[in-house]
């Protein structure tokens, strides 16, 4: 299962994207004790594997002609999201569900330009005091793929596990990047209306949340929509989002929504719109269907034909899509690190890039200069106290005292005692975690002008895994 935190959708270019393997069968359960008249202490919890002993290839998952039938990772069985076996299933996406393929065309490989720096012996202090290097964190935060790019040439790139450099990884939330440029553009071309009703575009939703919405709430995320994105709660709105869209196995006498479309319909409104920024993966999904109606594509074509096609992508992105293959545009997107980072470096080049202007400078326009801020400050999403932490972040720094701006895009795999205690109910900002990683705490207030990076801009593209 996965969160992800987003300043607003319309701010696609800067945005916050967690992905936890947070199962509720990988959290350690106490032992009841024993009915007799000496008490007992609980059981410890069972020992977490680290990166190394959490790597599939140590472990030997999905190995041989055929695997051994405990090394086999499956998706009807749940296996493939839980931790470790995630760090297998988070580059493995297409061998587990259907599909819908984002062609890079045939157009000529846009090189990319390196300028390679030791990075790994880099140090910096923990909350709690310690110093760790970079590599150590990479190991600590179950790292599956890393890039950094600084001024459009990669310095540092390295891969883990099951990652490499030529097979997709699963970018969960990070989706909703590019459902909120192609909205962007269309808008910037005229045939996406942002100040119109969502009714003007998908009529099916009138009697629902979205029946009294503008465009421009959905793609802001100011929607007052009941829709809970808490993973600790199993009768979560995202659960059933989910199970409709087939992103998790569903039970056998499962009756609900068959896709996401279905699902969408029955969402009610909860609370007023445009008054408060609520991260809610509804709405990307949301805004996914006007865009596909608004510009009478599916998202895998337009995306192809927008965009891939266009940055000289070195292969194929592919979209996870419902029983009736629609892909899912809340966290469905899984493609090559080094292609995420060109997309990176054209929206830091105002669009343009391998030799013309991909997104129009509008389009970029409205997405750097951000969310409302204040609207932000008024969210009332908060980040679960049981499970996930901060996997995609994007954040803010001054270094030597130059106005740089470092973007962090990744996925984490999250392990059951790195738990989250925000500070803040805030629906932006970043975690900050401590050596051992047993602490983390969300820090509100990402400034809105993250969005706008300009000359100088360290791009690090993070395929993380989680902690469970």
């Amino acid at each position: 299962m996965s969160v992800s935190i987003v300043t607003s959708t319309r701010g696609v270019f800067a945005l916050l994207a967690v992905v936890g393997a947070c199962g509720s069968a990988a959290l350690a359960q106490s032992a009841q004790p024993a009915q007799t008249a000496q008490t007992t202490q609980p059981a410890p919890p069972p020992a977490i594997p680290n990166a190394s002993q959490s790597d599939p290839k140590t472990r030997g998952m999905m190995q041989g002609f055929p695997p051994a039938p405990d090394k086999i990772i499956r998706f009807g069985d749940g296996s493939s999201s839980r931790f470790p076996n995630t760090r297998w299933a988070f580059s493995h996406i297409r061998e587990l569900v259907p599909t819908a393929n984002v062609s890079h065309g045939q157009a000529r490989i846009a090189p990319l330009l390196r300028a390679e720096r030791d990075l790994g012996k880099m140090t910096f202090v923990t909350l709690d005091g310690k110093t760790v290097t970079f590599t150590e964190s990479l190991a600590l935060t179950y790292t599956d793929a890393i890039l950094v790019m600084h001024k459009g040439r990669i310095v540092f790139e390295q891969y883990f596990g099951e990652a490499t450099n030529d097979r997709p990884h699963v970018a969960f939330s990070v989706t909703k990047s590019f459902v909120g440029t192609l909205a962007a553009m269309l808008a910037a071309e005229g045939k996406l209306d942002p100040a119109a009703q969502v009714t003007k575009y998908v009529p099916e939703l009138k009697d629902t949340a979205y029946g009294d919405a503008t465009v421009r709430q959905v793609m802001d995320m100011t929607i007052g929509v009941k829709f809970s994105e808490n993973y600790a709660d199993p009768k979560a709105e995202v659960f059933d989002y989910a199970r409709a869209g087939g992103m998790v196995p569903a039970r056998p006498d499962y009756t609900g929504p068959k896709n996401f479309f279905e699902f969408l319909v029955t969402l009610q409104k909860e609370g007023e719109h445009g008054q408060a920024f609520a991260y809610k993966t509804s709405n990307a999904e949301v805004l996914a269907w006007i865009v596909k109606r608004a510009s009478g594509r599916s998202m895998a074509d337009l995306l192809s034909q927008s965009v891939w096609s266009k940055i000289g992508a070195e292969q194929d992105a592919y979209f996870m899509v419902d029983s009736i293959g629609t892909e899912s545009g809340g966290g469905g997107l899984n493609t090559g690190l080094r292609d995420l980072a060109r997309f990176g470096e054209m929206m830091r080049n105002k669009g343009t890039y391998n030799g013309q202007q991909v997104i129009p400078e509008a389009a970029v326009a409205d997405i750097t200069q951000g969310g409302y801020r204040e609207r932000r400050r008024q969210s009332q999403f908060r980040q679960s106290r049981l499970c996930f932490a901060q996997g995609l972040v994007v954040s803010r720094h001054v270094v030597d005292h130059a106005q740089r701006t470092q973007r962090l895009h990744g996925t984490r795999h999250l392990r059951p005692e790195h738990l989250c205690r925000p500070d803040r109910r805030d629906g932006g900002g970043a975690l900050r975690f401590t050596s051992d990683g047993r602490q983390c705490r969300q820090r509100s207030g990402v400034p809105a002008d993250v969005h706008g990076a300009g000359e100088g801009t360290d791009e690090v593209a993070h395929h993380r895994t989680p902690r469970s």
